[in-house]
This record gives structure tokens, C-alpha cells and sequence, in this order.
């Protein structure tokens, strides 16, 4: 008889099925993104509600700050080195662990006396989720590019242009908040072809939930941007839609793929370290193939997000921004659950992608994959104190949920750093 084989593949470029949320609560002003609004209500007591925010969630958006702008001039690479008694310390944490954990540190606590550790920091992880930071700054290059003198006018256009969401959004289990101004009430749901929301908000929700139809309609505007220039402030949804129907599949995807990948070409993050090779949804394959396979290293994600602390990331107010939209204003999760934070600003994403088979009779499931098994954590961590530090950590062990791992290496490498 045949032996059947079954072989589950689960992609899940996803931070986790429990909700988290980004960007200062006092931000609505700023962006129009309407869930700040209901938590400013929140946080303030007019608005009743079970949500209890950590104090390092409570920053305002003035309190935010890049901690590296001084060493602006210094090459990434160069406040990348090694210091003997910190790689030490943290080489003592992985002791008779297997290498598929790999990690990249750095205590900027003092930007004079910069503290650097590594470890596997060049072995290639598929990002998951990590990949969305790759089409923000895919975004925030193409606006510099349509609006090189005018600051303003980047942040006015992620304010209120509007794009629909169409076979872009779909599918993805992951829910969207979704809040009335009116009435108040807040309803989670999945994203649908016909939900119209501004940049700002399709930002918002690639990062504060990693709904992957968001990241896939936000790349499909960075790459309208890269196509139209100029024409594309006042290019109507028609137009967009007429476009698609007619193009190149070959030609858009060649596009799609260097709009996210040449800005990090750009900061000397190469092929090898970090790039992005395919939208997270099945329904932007009807117009964009993949290409190249995405990837991932500690050390890539690292060179960014020194570079974003510089604020050499486009430019410093866009740096800023970036890291506006990765400050986390609620539920934490995975490294960021870690108890010793709890009164950290933190800003974070976390990606997870993992496969089954199923044949091997083995216990499998979600973010327990007997094939492969990749978690990803990224974090910029803020103390009261000043204890600074930015954090890359990739795992791929396998049959586990590494979650508590994270969330246990964050208090260790937290208390070395202290130490």
C-alpha cells in the first residue's frame, strides 16, 4: 500500500493571534489613526474600559526621542563592534543551547561607550512580520522622494489619502480594530475588499495587529508611488485599479521587489542580510509574483535599526516617525512580555513562520513546527533609568513554541546589561 504523506505547510508572517498595539496614544492629532483616540480616552478615564496599559506604554508623542542622533556621522558597522567582557557575559546565556538561536545586541545606554554582542549574527532566518519593517521603510523613501523639501507634506499625505483595500487585503485570519468616533464602539475584525482607510491607518494596522493584508496594501502603494511620482497624490482608486488589470505581471513584480529592498541596499544592509521576497497575502498574487525568497539576520536587522536610532534612516524626522509606529501601547507579547519591562518603553515586531508534517507523528501545531519553526523578535528597550538597549533575536527550534524562550532570554540579557 502507498504510504500517504501529508505535509501541512503553515505560513503564518504574523506576530501572534493576540492583539498589540503601536504608536503613542496622544498621536491621533498627529495621524487621524482613530484607535489612538479611543485609548487617549482611556488612559484619561472618560472612556470605561478593561484595557490596563503598562506604565511603558504611557510615553506621549513628544517624549519619543532617536538615542543615537550624536553618533549620526559613525558608519553602522563601525558602532557594530564586539566588546570582549559584554560578548562574554551574553555567551554565557546561551550555554548548552544549539545555534538555531542567533542574536544581536547593543546597550546604547551611554552613546559614548557603545556595548555590542553577537552571536550566529550572519545565519539567514525567514523573517515573518520582521519583513513589514521592510515596507515602511519602502513608504517613508518613496514619500521623501515625492516630497524631498517638505516634511509636512509626506506626514499630510499618510493622513489623508485613502486607499481601498480590494483582493489585496485578502486573506488573513488576523482582525483590524476598527473604531466609531461616534459611537464609541470598537469591533475587531477581519480585513474585507471593501474597507477604505488612509496610510496612516493601514501603517498602523501592519504594525499594531501585523494584519498581513495591510502590509500587502501598504506595499501596493509604495509601489503606485514608484509608478507614478508625482501623479500619484491625485491618483484615484479607478485609475489604480485600471492600472493593475492591464500591467506586466513580470514588470510589477520586478518593481514590487526593489521598492522594498534598495532603500536597505541603502544602508548597507546587503542581499544576504535582510530582504523581502514576497507580499503577505494570496490575493496580491494575482497581480505581483515572489521573487528571491525573503530573509532575514540578526546583523541586518540590527544595521537598521542603529541606523534609525542615527536617524540616517531617510532622513531623522523619518526615522523618528518609523519608531513612532513601532512603540507598543499595549498587550505585549513573546520577548516584550517579559516582566522586567514592564515599565520599559518598548518599541517591537515580532515574525513567526513555521511548518508541519504531519506524517512524522509528531506533535505539531501552531508555532510548532516540526519542519521549520522560526520566531523572530526585534526590539528597541527604553528604562526609566536610561538602561537603553536594541535587541535582534531569530530561533528556529523546532516542536517548541520558543515564545517563553524569548520572553526568558529578555529578563536575562536585561540583567547582564544592567549588571
Amino acid at each position: 500500500m502507498k504510504r500517504i504523506v501529508t505535509l501541512v505547510v503553515l505560513l503564518l508572517v504574523s506576530s501572534t493571534f493576540i492583539s498589540f498595539k503601536y504608536y503613542p496614544i496622544d498621536g491621533y492629532e498627529h495621524t487621524g489613526i482613530k484607535r489612538l483616540k479611543r485609548l487617549e480616552l482611556i488612559k484619561s478615564g472618560a472612556l470605561k474600559d478593561a484595557t490596563k496599559l503598562p506604565e511603558g506604554a504611557m510615553k506621549s508623542y513628544m517624549d519619543i526621542e532617536l538615542n543615537l542622533t550624536s553618533r549620526s556621522g559613525d558608519s553602522a558597522s563601525s558602532l557594530l563592534t564586539v566588546d570582549e567582557t559584554f560578548q562574554k557575559d551574553i555567551n554565557a546565556l546561551f550555554r548548552g543551547l544549539d545555534r538555531s538561536y542567533s542574536l544581536a545586541v547593543l546597550d546604547i545606554s551611554d552613546d559614548t561607550d557603545l556595548k555590542y554582542a553577537q552571536r550566529n549574527e550572519t545565519a539567514g532566518y525567514q523573517p515573518g512580520s520582521v519583513g513589514k519593517i521592510a515596507v515602511l521603510l519602502g513608504l517613508f523613501d518613496q514619500l521623501a522622494k515625492l516630497y524631498p523639501d517638505d516634511f509636512e507634506k509626506r506626514l499630510d499625505l499618510l493622513r489623508t489619502k485613502s486607499v481601498k483595500a480590494g483582493v489585496w487585503g485578502l486573506t488573513d485570519e488576523h482582525t483590524i480594530p476598527i473604531y466609531n468616533m461616534e459611537t464609541q464602539k470598537l469591533v475587531k475584525r477581519q480585513v474585507v475588499a471593501s474597507d477604505v482607510f488612509t496610510l496612516f491607518e493601514w501603517a498602523d494596522h501592519m504594525l499594531s495587529v501585523s494584519n498581513n493584508g495591510a502590509a500587502s496594501i501598504l506595499w501596493r502603494e509604495v509601489l503606485l508611488m514608484q509608478i507614478f511620482g508625482d501623479k500619484y497624490p491625485e491618483l484615484t482608486q479607478e485609475e489604480a485599479d485600471a492600472f493593475f488589470k492591464t500591467s506586466n505581471k513580470k514588470e510589477l513584480t520586478d518593481i514590487s521587489n526593489d521598492v522594498v529592498n534598495l532603500p536597505l541596499r541603502d544602508l548597507g544592509i546587503s542581499h544576504d542580510e535582510w530582504r523581502l521576497g514576497s507580499f503577505f497575502t494570496r490575493g496580491a498574487n494575482t497581480y505581483v509574483g515572489d521573487k528571491g525568497g525573503s530573509i532575514g539576520t540578526t546583523l541586518g536587522v540590527m544595521k537598521f535599526l542603529v541606523q534609525l536610532e542615527q536617524g540616517n534612516v531617510i532622513d531623522q524626522a523619518s526615522s523618528l516617525e518609523m519608531k513612532r509606529l513601532m512603540y507598543m501601547t499595549d498587550r505585549r507579547i513573546r520577548y516584550a512580555q517579559s516582566p522586567v519591562l514592564k515599565d520599559a518603553a518598548v518599541y517591537f515586531k515580532s515574525g513567526s513562520l513555521y511548518k508541519c508534517d504531519r506524517s512524522k507523528g509528531e506533535a505539531c501545531g501552531k508555532y510548532m513546527g516540526n519542519v521549520t519553526n522560526f520566531m523572530n523578535s526585534v526590539a528597541i528597550v527604553e528604562h526609566p533609568d536610561n538602561c537603553r538597549y536594541i535587541v535582534v533575536l531569530m530561533t528556529n527550534v523546532l516542536r517548541k513554541n520558543s515564545a517563553t524562550d524569548h520572553m526568558n532570554l529578555a529578563s536575562s540579557i536585561d540583567k547582564v546589561i544592567r549588571q
